[in-house]
């Protein structure tokens, strides 16, 4: 017997490439088998891309389709779902936080502001990346307040789309040998940081990406119990593989892992 459609699906930290085939079939086939007609909205919460170069990838992957049928295929499974009747919705994270309403549009998606609250099946919700809450890496949210500003982002988008693939495949680099000399809990959500947007939007359970370290968590603000749930990121060809997000049906919320069988 096949469970009762749910309200909601919430995935983050997909990180689709070119290089990683299996997690692209995994994520396609969780979204087919989750969401077609059994939900009524999902919700990708940040780094669906490894990284998104601006929306023109769009109009070049239409010209060089054998170049880059990712874009396309992406696009196309996400316009299926919107147009099935499915309300999509998209926050930026930190490696796609340029997508833009060209890519809104084609996908049939709707762009959130991070953090947004919302109240499904009488639940309150409130969702975010979850790297705006990684305050003890300074380096990083300086160079996320650099990157988020609609000027730099108007100037980088005017250079050519390899030259700025270029640049971001070198940043990407960067970042990661940063993270080896970083410690990991300056990578991970401060809790005051946590505390204080708890405090700030009451009675909200808040749901997050970012750190790919799923869980549930509890905190205590303002004498209350709060509830704090990190999605999973995605990688199929990790030893065990990992994928899936939480899903929302009669007003609580579960974990749901993703089909790696195929």
């Amino acid at each position: 017997m096949k469970p009762r459609r749910s309200d909601a699906v919430f995935v983050s930290d997909v990180h689709l490439s070119a290089e990683h085939p299996a997690t692209t079939a995994a994520f396609l086939r969780f979204i087919g088998e989750e969401a077609t007609g059994r939900t009524d909205r999902l919700y990708i919460l940040g780094d669906l891309f490894e990284y998104w170069a601006g929306d023109d990838a769009m109009e070049h992957a239409r010209a060089n389709p054998l170049a880059d049928p990712l874009t396309l295929c992406i696009v196309a499974a996400l316009r299926a779902l919107s147009d099935s009747g499915i309300a999509l919705a998209f926050m930026a994270g930190n490696r796609d936080f340029l997508i833009g309403d060209a890519f809104a549009k084609a996908a049939g998606l709707t762009l959130l502001v991070d953090p947004h609250r919302v109240r499904i099946g009488g639940i309150d919700l409130l969702l975010s990346h979850g790297d705006v809450l990684c305050v003890d890496d300074i380096e990083y949210q300086n160079f996320r307040a650099m990157v988020r500003n609609p000027a730099w982002q108007r100037a980088f988008l005017t250079k050519p789309l390899a030259e700025r693939r270029a640049v971001i495949a070198g940043v990407r680099v960067k970042s990661e040998e940063a993270k080896r000399e970083k410690a990991a809990a300056i990578m991970d959500v401060n809790d005051g940081a946590v505390c204080a947007l708890l405090a700030a939007h009451p009675d909200a359970i808040l749901i997050h990406g970012h750190t790919h370290r799923p869980a549930h968590h509890e905190h205590a603000v303002a004498q209350e119990t709060r509830e704090r749930w990190v999605l999973t990121d995605w990688d199929a060809d990790a030893t065990p593989p990992r994928g899936g997000g939480l899903v929302l049906r009669d007003g609580k919320l579960s974990v749901i892992a993703a089909d790696f069988s195929a």
